[in-house]
């Protein structure tokens, strides 16, 4: 009997260590800039799944791409229906790894992480550099990053070609507290 209440605690203990491994936001926040001759777009989304499991140093992003919220209804509208086709294609997405993050502290220190992006149905490999830091239980993770619209095969008609950049800046903040089931 005492074997099976042993066994019993170190599953519980395990498990819960486990669960406090994992970090997790509904509500980052990603912003995106286009700067062009004729007019600067940018558009913010605040409800940004992310997921760090400090286990394995692992990272994962959701993003509706329908959440993000322009200045003017008519950009959101193409941004929608044009350019990432949100019916379509609902979500972006980022799994990868955050290399060296066993040295992760309280002092915000640089981390490449590396991974799969996954926009507008197109899968492509990059490293972004991310600021991160861990105070208490809350792990924050800052950045951005350049993304090229041909690499993810979302068209500009040659008619507003000039009011969008070919790159565009994304800019992301995350502030990660521990996943509870």
């Amino acid at each position: 009997m005492k074997s099976i209440i042993t066994i019993f605690c170190i599953c519980f203990c395990l498990a819960t260590v486990n669960s406090q491994e994992r970090y997790f936001t509904k509500s980052g926040s990603i912003n995106f800039f286009s700067k062009a001759p004729l007019e600067d777009i940018t558009a913010d989304n605040n409800q940004v799944l992310s997921i760090i499991d400090a286990s394995n140093s692992k990272m994962a992003i959701s993003i509706l791409m329908k959440s993000f919220l322009f200045d003017k209804a008519l950009m959101q509208e193409h941004f929608n229906e044009n350019y990432v086709e949100s019916d379509k294609y609902p979500k972006a997405t980022f799994k990868g790894e955050i290399l060296e993050f066993n040295e992760l502290s309280e002092n915000p220190n640089e981390f490449k992480v590396k991974g799969i992006l996954n926009i507008h149905g197109v899968a492509k490999e990059i490293i972004v550099i991310a600021t991160m830091n861990k105070k208490d239980d809350t792990i924050f993770a800052t950045g951005n990053f350049l993304i090229n619209l041909e690499d993810f095969n979302i068209k500009i008609p040659a008619v507003v070609a000039k009011n969008i950049a070919k790159n565009i800046k994304v800019t992301f903040n995350f502030k990660h507290t521990p996943f509870k089931k």
